[in-house]
């Protein structure tokens, strides 16, 4: 009897030995992969019906990797993104970031860290999708705003806040301790705890989109202060 599948990764990249080794690694961890080229033919191969993971090359021909980011995006505030970028690029991986990619891994990078970081994404997702969940009720409340540890969903004053997996941990590192700074250091830990590479910039990048976010659901929401020189801190009304 085959074994049940994990999920369908795409695998978006110019090289094609990039694209012939990660998709030989997600197959032999049990996922179906599908590789593209370049952006262009990704949507085309996309468009209709999304992956449960996307990893994107920044740098390609016809549509490079933030523009595809933006259509995908578009069509799910919760499908997982990996962008895969150089060490020098660190304006792209910014840009990456507030697009709402969920992580980055710099060329060249370990196969090893990037399965590790698939199977953190996709087992998120799981849980997201889980309707047979347990019913613990693990969950943050503050103020308005009431996460729930267990599916990674978000709502603020009733209203459903699309958060991707690591803008979640994010908020949650916040919300923990409310009204305390916490430290940029301290919120790259809690989004990328094996990652050494993240800059500071990575993570305002976040805080920028995820205000943007809780801004939709409403106008007035100041919940996120900036502490100049510190960091940030979650302030509750109450």
């Amino acid at each position: 009897m085959p074994a049940p599948e994990l999920g369908r990764i795409a695998v978006v990249d110019d090289e094609e030995n990039i694209r012939e080794t990660v998709g030989f690694a997600l197959e032999r961890e049990g996922y179906v992969v599908q590789t593209f080229a370049d952006g262009a033919e990704a949507w085309a191969g996309l468009e209709t019906a999304l992956p449960d993971l996307a990893i994107l090359d920044v740098l390609m021909p016809r549509m490079d990797g933030l523009e595809l980011c933006r259509k995908l995006r578009a069509r799910s505030e919760s499908l997982p993104l990996i962008f895969l970028t150089s060490r020098d690029d660190e304006f792209d991986r910014v840009l990456g970031l507030e697009l709402g990619a969920d992580d980055y891994l710099c060329k060249p990078f370990s196969m090893r860290e990037l399965l590790a970081r698939v199977k953190v994404l996709m087992r998120r997702l799981a849980l997201l999708r889980d309707s047979a969940a347990p019913e613990a009720d693990e969950r943050l409340r503050v103020d308005g705003l009431d996460l729930d540890l267990q599916r990674y969903t978000a709502q603020w004053k009733g209203r459903d806040v699309a958060l991707t997996v690591t803008e979640f941990q994010v908020v949650r590192a916040l919300v923990r301790n409310p009204g305390f700074v916490k430290t940029r250091e301290q919120l790259m830990t809690a989004a990328y705890p094996h990652d050494a590479f993240v800059s500071e910039r990575t993570i305002d990048s976040h805080i920028k989109r995820i205000r943007r976010k809780f801004a939709g659901a409403d106008p007035a929401f100041e919940g996120i202060e900036t502490v100049h020189g510190l960091g940030y801190r979650y302030r509750a009304r109450n």
